[in-house]
């Protein structure tokens, strides 16, 4: 069996989030850059406990970036997995990105692709569907279980009120989400061995970007906090009606 992680770089949570160009370009100047923790804690370390279960099991990783993503791609592979893919592209549109894995995907012959249920910078959720697509097997999205029996994978949901349960059979792609693993951090052995494992840099497939990014935006400042003493409930309920807009 051969599975396929998505991996993808993101700016850490602490980082200070600044634009140039006119507000058309994201200044990465002094941003440290982690691995997205969606494709680091879940869809990564499941794969890692399917192959710790089944020796015979193969993990490549794939991330769509330049070189300055060696690092990164190095510090998942640090975590576990066999070997890695850079695609040398750089480029922010999801169809894009999702052609590109597609192409490796298809020429692989992979049994499962895992992503992360979303990237923390963009919130798209959009490569797993595409890559599916692209690929022309099963989709099932935001896992919280994933469990293996030979070629058919179950697979828990969380939905308004419960969780549902799906069953399907491989190949498939599956986004992940918190509870299908518990996060690992790299151990000194890890480290060391993923100094040598293959890390192969493939030219992008021609593929048209079908959207650009025009600007961006801050979010408004947070407006400061009024205090309404706990007798005083006509004024709260003038506040939360007048200025809230609650009621």
């Amino acid at each position: 069996m051969k599975i396929l992680v998505c991996i993808s770089k993101t700016p850490d949570t602490t980082s200070k989030i600044a634009f140039k160009d006119g507000n058309a370009k994201f200044d990465e100047a002094g941003v440290q850059w982690i691995i997205n923790p969606y494709d680091e804690w879940y869809s990564l370390v499941r794969a890692l406990e399917i192959q710790e279960k089944d020796n015979t099991v193969k993990i490549h990783l794939i991330t769509v970036c330049l070189a300055d993503c060696d690092p990164i791609i190095r510090k998942a592979l640090a975590l576990g997995g066999d070997e890695a893919i850079r695609v040398n592209a750089d480029n922010t549109d999801s169809f894009y990105i999702a052609s590109q894995i597609a192409a490796i995907a298809k020429s692989e012959n992979y049994d499962l692709i895992f992503t992360g249920k979303e990237t923390i910078d963009y919130n798209s959720s959009s490569i797993g569907a595409m890559v599916a697509e692209l690929v022309d097997v099963p989709f099932v999205s935001l896992a919280s279980k994933f469990e293996l029996n030979g070629t058919v994978a179950t697979i828990a949901r969380e939905i308004e009120g419960g969780e549902e349960v799906c069953e399907v059979a491989l190949p498939v792609v599956v986004s992940c989400q918190k509870g299908v693993a518990e996060q690992r951090i790299p151990n000194m052995r890890g480290i060391m061995a993923a100094r040598t494992k293959p890390l192969k840099v493939v030219e992008p497939t021609a593929t048209d970007a079908l959207t650009t990014i025009a600007s961006f935006e801050m979010p408004p400042a947070k407006a400061g906090v009024k205090l309404v003493d706990a007798d005083n409930v006509a004024e709260l309920v003038r506040l939360l009606h007048e200025e809230a807009k609650a009621i």
